[in-house]
């Protein structure tokens, strides 16, 4: 069982900065994958793949925050980060940590960090 606990979400105007961070209850080394996702007001059944960083990968983000959006990991701390600039309000949602694991990746998410973007 891995635990993920997500940290850094607020509120912030358009055109500033956030940083988020997710840390795992395991050594980042043993997981697959990293990486966050968001989910809107509008689209409560699904989740957006914001940013993902594989094992040994490149990370993928998606277009919409590609150049803005930085993700990172420190694995002395088994902690993912999204750094977030250039804030527009329609980055406003719930982010989500998700992380796989094993063979068969097995898939743990975190409970969420609310980020609103408004003037």
């Amino acid at each position: 069982q891995v635990q993920l606990v997500e940290s850094g979400g607020g509120l912030v105007q358009p055109g500033g900065s956030l940083r988020l961070s997710c840390t795992a209850s395991v050594s980042v080394s043993r997981l697959n994958l990293m990486g966050w996702y968001r989910q809107t007001p509008g689209k409560q059944r699904s989740r957006e793949l914001v940013a993902v960083m594989p094992s040994g990968g490149t990370p993928i983000y998606a277009d919409s925050v590609n150049g803005r959006f930085t993700i990172s990991r420190d694995n002395t701390k088994n902690t993912v980060y999204l750094q977030m600039n250039s804030l527009k309000p329609e980055d406003t949602a719930v982010y989500y940590c998700r992380a796989s694991m094993g063979v068969t990746n097995v898939e743990y998410w975190g409970r969420g960090t609310q980020v609103t973007v408004s003037s």
